[in-house]
């Protein structure tokens, strides 16, 4: 009666790459793998193509799709974002509007001061780089944005192909901020520098109060999706 809910066999032994039109197909046994809607799985560059397979590559009895982000996110970018690109482009802009990087708590002043060494930097880079000026607040009181800032970062999401917005979608999801996710789809930090930034109120916490293990199972977790999407911002480049 559990069937269903196991994670299917693998079905196939080799893996591997292939131009394909414009873009380069995952095979697998020599056929181009698909996406859940039946479409090719066919990406922009061969990088990110590599990336995807290596994935495939790794699973061993069983294919675990919580394992594949890169393989999800090709999935998402071929058969959602096209269809749903003002939704997506919206979504950004709804980070932008309530921003994690613009609630600087009113204290403890440690607290206080991470932040600041954190997102100050970054508020600055979006306005300089980017024309985007944000409104700092105290506090978890919404504070409205700028409607010019929020019409550009729309703006700015719209030009992007399928598969850059896809992730620029997914970061500020995973980090709870726009400015953290162009920062990382455009190369201003890393990873590693993106999930602390987003992380800072629940580190501090855990300092005080300790980490329990599903928190700490669900921190892992984002961790891995940001890790993947510095590769798959840097296979596209």
């Amino acid at each position: 009666m559990f069937e269903s809910l196991r994670s299917p066999r693998r079905f196939y032994s080799q893996v591997g790459t292939a131009p394909d039109g414009p873009g380069f197909a995952v095979r697998l046994d020599g056929r181009t793998a698909r996406t859940p809607q039946g479409r090719p799985l066919i990406l922009p560059t061969l990088a990110l193509a590599q990336l995807v397979a290596d994935e495939w590559a790794a699973q061993r009895e069983q294919i675990v799709l919580p394992s594949m982000p890169a393989t999800r996110l090709a999935h998402t970018a071929i058969d959602a974002v096209a269809a749903t690109r003002a939704e997506t482009v919206a979504g950004i802009a709804a980070f932008a509007a309530d921003d994690l990087v613009c609630y600087f708590a009113e204290g403890p002043a440690t607290l206080r001061s991470r932040q600041e060494a954190a997102w100050t930097p970054l508020l600055a880079w979006a306005q300089g780089e980017l024309g985007l000026e944000f409104a700092p607040a105290e506090g978890i009181v919404h504070r409205d944005q700028p409607a010019a800032t929020l019409s550009a970062v729309e703006v700015m999401a719209g030009e992007l192909n399928d598969f850059t917005l896809a992730a620029v979608a997914l970061a500020a999801q995973v980090f709870g901020s726009a400015v953290l996710a162009l920062a990382l789809a455009r190369g201003r930090i890393g990873w590693a520098v993106a999930f602390a930034a987003s992380r800072i109120d629940e580190a501090f916490q855990a300092e005080q109060w300790g980490e329990d293990a599903e928190a700490a199972a669900g921190a892992e977790s984002l961790a891995r999706e940001a890790r993947m999407l510095e590769a798959w911002f840097a296979a596209l480049a």
